[in-house]
């Protein structure tokens, strides 16, 4: 019997498989032996040890939740980033990895909220949100739940055709797009002409910048800040 890791320690799991998602974007699926499940939304630690002994960890959101003891992680590579270039340029089937979790108890989704759930993700701020939309399908839950998806181009979409195969998914193109889309960063404006009214939790996830832009711009529309979670990361 394989005894279960415990949230603040570090285990290891084995790379079953890799797929692109984007031009600078990967799906990693690892099996860690003994996972004690996680929550929708929740996210690991990711740690790389170089043979001189430097070490490297940063934080990753799981697309996967549940029981499984296979994970989901979906990266995007920043240029002088430390740990991404490698989990999308280099790692194969059959790496190992080394992961502590799953960790964070606020921003999840857990099937007995009834509540409507309004998603806003800016680029790969995405992850933790697709996992709660496969959460709530998979619960078979009645809440209404939707995503605004802010990212450059429909090149750049994490999980593309999972995500164009659903009718409760608007995007919001920043660079390019079809011919009948509105092109630009999201505004307060457009924000409000696509979210779920007032009353709705709401989960927003991406770059600093976007996340703080659109939490203050709910709160401009009259959207209470109690029922706004956000989690953000430091990268454009």
């Amino acid at each position: 019997m394989v005894d279960a890791p415990r949230p603040g320690s570090w285990t290891v799991g084995t790379v079953s498989s890799t797929h692109p998602e984007t031009p600078s974007g990967r799906s990693i699926w690892i099996d860690v032996p003994g996972w004690p499940g996680n929550i929708a939304g929740q996210h690991v630690d990711v740690r790389l040890t170089a043979p001189d002994g430097y070490q490297a960890s940063r934080s990753y959101s799981l697309a996967s939740s549940g029981p499984e003891p296979r994970l989901q992680l979906a990266v995007d590579k920043l240029p002088d980033g430390e740990v991404s270039p490698y989990l999308v340029d280099e790692i194969q089937p059959g790496d190992m990895l080394e992961l502590r979790g799953p960790l964070g108890g606020w921003f999840v989704w857990k099937e007995e909220q009834t509540a409507p759930v309004q998603l806003v993700a800016g680029g790969s701020g995405v992850v933790p949100l697709v996992a709660m939309i496969r959460a709530h399908a998979a619960s078979g839950s009645t809440a209404a739940m939707q995503l605004l998806y802010s990212v450059r181009s429909p090149e750049d979409r994490f999980f593309a055709d999972e995500l164009g195969a659903l009718d409760n998914v608007t995007y919001a193109y920043t660079r390019s797009g079809p011919t009948d889309a509105v092109i630009g960063r999201l505004t307060k404006e457009r924000l409000e002409a696509a979210v779920l009214p007032v009353g709705a939790s709401v989960f927003v996830c991406g770059p600093t910048g976007f996340v703080e832009a659109v939490a203050s711009w709910l709160v401009d529309l009259g959207h209470d800040a109690g029922l706004i979670k956000t989690e953000r990361f430091g990268g454009a």
